[in-house]
Formats: structure tokens, sequence, C-alpha cells
């Protein structure tokens, strides 16, 4: 009896024993933080690693961990500025820097940071309309933070990061948005169309002001060559019939011509004056035909040999004056020819005829 009374007393001491070392040694995991309380006060905190705490006197109370910790809020509605109701959801990244007043300073941080998040966003949200809050992602999220922060800094709390997750408008404001969007390509597209029609005919404009400026370069400077060549032409032109002219009075002089020469050129060139296009009938006054029938025998008086000369004209040679000297027989021929042809004009005697005898006392060829 004494024996089994003995050994169920060593059993309860030793467990008691087990006991004792296991509420006094505590082991607190890496980056989390134990609060230790005795008889309900708070005593120390504990970090990470072995400690060892008087049983049935400490406990630890809360073990709360400091590692970064993210939280997603379900989606919130939000009213915008212009009065249209947007889903917000929202995610925090935070860390728990104090843990003493993590534990004592608030009962449930989580709640706390989601019901100061729902706040604040609808803060922000309520200043901006629905196209500011979707276009300024980044604004929202710096300035929640910041508010976060200063808020949850009292707890023991920072707050490193906040995004919005989503920003989801009613259903009819995203298919109105839609066809805004539409609207706007198309109108950019519109723009883009005109801009390029717009280019495209300046460039053509500047093309054919070009080419026309061009054209009409060319057909100035054909104009002046065409000038200039039909000024060049009428110049020689004008110098070859010069030296056409010199050239036959050269050969004139040269050639000592006669009367007789002269009348046949006359009388060759009576046929060409009556060979002209208007010229269908041609009438010979009987005085002309008589002055040069007296002309004709006039000039059949005279010598056929008139002495001229009958060298070669040399057209290079110089033109030299040259008095020609005529027969006697040749002038008396000549003037015989005149009397008769003024008698012819005037049949009556004129008072300054020689030696005043009628026309008709004349002698004729």
């Amino acid at each position: 009896m004494v024996a089994s009374a003995l050994a169920v007393f060593v059993g309860l001491v030793v467990l008691l024993l087990v006991v004792v070392v296991s509420m006094s040694v505590k082991i607190i995991p890496q980056n989390h933080a134990g609060i230790v309380e005795r008889l309900g006060r708070y005593r120390t905190s504990l970090s990470s690693g072995p400690h060892l705490i008087i049983p049935f006197l400490d406990r630890v109370r809360y073990r709360v961990d400091q590692r970064e910790q993210v939280v997603s809020f379900p989606p919130q509605g939000v009213i915008t500025e212009d009065n249209l109701t947007v889903e917000i959801d929202t995610v925090i990244y935070f860390t728990v820097n104090d843990a003493v007043a993590a534990t004592y300073e608030i009962v449930s941080y989580i709640d706390a940071i989601h019901q100061l998040t729902m706040t604040t966003v609808r803060n922000i949200i309520g200043g901006m309309t629905l196209e500011h809050t979707l276009t300024s992602r980044d604004q929202i999220n710096r300035t929640l933070g910041a508010e976060l922060d200063a808020a949850t800094a009292r707890w023991g709390i920072k707050v490193n990061q906040v995004e919005l997750k989503s920003i989801d408008p009613p259903p009819t404001i995203i298919d109105a948005m839609e066809k805004q969007m539409r609207a706007d390509r198309d109108k950019r597209a519109a723009i883009l169309t005109a801009e390029g029609e717009r280019q495209s005919a300046i460039l053509t404009a500047e093309g054919e002001k070009q080419s026309s400026i061009l054209k009409a370069e060319g057909e100035k400077q054909s104009a002046i060559l065409s000038a200039e060549g039909e000024r060049q032409a009428a110049i020689l032109r004008a110098q070859g019939e010069g030296r056409a002219i010199e050239t036959v009075f050269q050969a004139i002089h040269n050639g000592n011509a006669d009367q007789k020469l002269l009348s046949y050129q006359y009388l060759q060139t009576l046929p060409k004056i009556a060979s002209g296009e208007n010229a269908s009938t041609w009438i010979i006054p009987a005085e002309l035909t008589k002055a040069l029938g007296t002309l004709g025998g006039a000039i059949g008086d005279v010598p056929v040999d008139s002495g001229g000369s009958r060298r070669e004209v040399d057209l290079d040679e110089e033109i030299v004056d040259e008095v020609p000297i005529a027969s006697e027989d040749t002038s008396s021929a000549v003037e015989e020819a005149i009397k008769a042809a003024r008698q012819a004009e005037s049949p009556v005697a004129r008072p300054d005829d020689d030696e005043g005898a009628p026309a008709e006392d004349h002698p004729t060829a």
C-alpha cells in the first residue's frame, strides 16, 4: 500500500513538474510578438524565440503577427460627384509595428481598417466625377493610403499600400461609355481622314502649282527663243535683201548698163504687173502705148554695142563709184522719146515747147 501510494505521489509530482515547465517555457515564432499578462494586467512583450514566465501568474495573452498582411475588402457602393453609383473593391497592405497598441488600443484593427477605408473612399470619390475617378487611380491610391496611415498610426499599424482592385460603373453607364468611346474613335478617324485628304490636296495643289510654273517658264523661254529666232531671221533677211540690192546696184554700176537694157527691163516688168491675183483686167492707155512706141523707136536707133563693160562682177569687190558715159546718139534718142511721151500726154501745143511748133510736127519713131 505504501509503495503504491508512493508511486502515485511520484507520478503526480512528475506530472506537476511537466505542467509547470510547459507553462513556464514559451516559444514565440519569427516575426511574431507575444503579449504577457500577469493576473489580467499587461506585463511584457515577448519577441521571437524561447522565453520563461512564471506559471499560474503570467500567461501569453495574445500572439500578434508582425509580417505584412494583405486584406481585400468586398466591393462597396460609392456615389460620385455626378450622382453615379460605382462599386469600389479595395486591397490594403499593412504591418503591425506595435503589438501592444494593436492589442489594447483597438478591439479589431481589421474591422477598423475596413470601415475606415470605406468612409475614406466615399469622401475621396464623392468629390470626383466618374470620368475623373476612372482615370485617377494613382491619385486615389496615394490619397487613401496617406489618410489610412495617419488614422491607424495610433493603433501601431503601418499602412504600406492601398490599391483599388476594381471600379465598376452601372451597366447602363458602361454601355454609354462604350458608345461614347466608339463615337470618339469614329471622330478621330474622321479627323485623321480629313487631315489626310487635306494634306493630299495641299500636296496636289503644290505639285500643280510647280508644274504650272515650270510650264509657264518653259513657254516663256520658248517664246523668247522663237522671238529671238524670228528677229535673227528678219535681220538676216533684211541683210540679205540689202546685200542683194547692193549687189544689183554694184552690178549695174560696174556693168555700165545702157538705155537699151533699162528699156528691156521695163518691158519685162509690165507682164509681172498684170499677173497679180486681183489683176484680171489690165487697161493700157493709148497715150502710154504711143509713148512706148516712141521709146522703142528711139531705142532702136541706139547702137547695139553701147561700149559698156563686159567684165565679170565680183561681189566681194568694194563698190567704186563710176560715172557712166553715154553716147551722144543714146542721149538724143532718149530726149526724143521723152518729148514724144509729153506730146502723147498733151496733144495740144504748149507755149514752152521748142520753137512754138505744134505737137504733130515733132518727128516720131
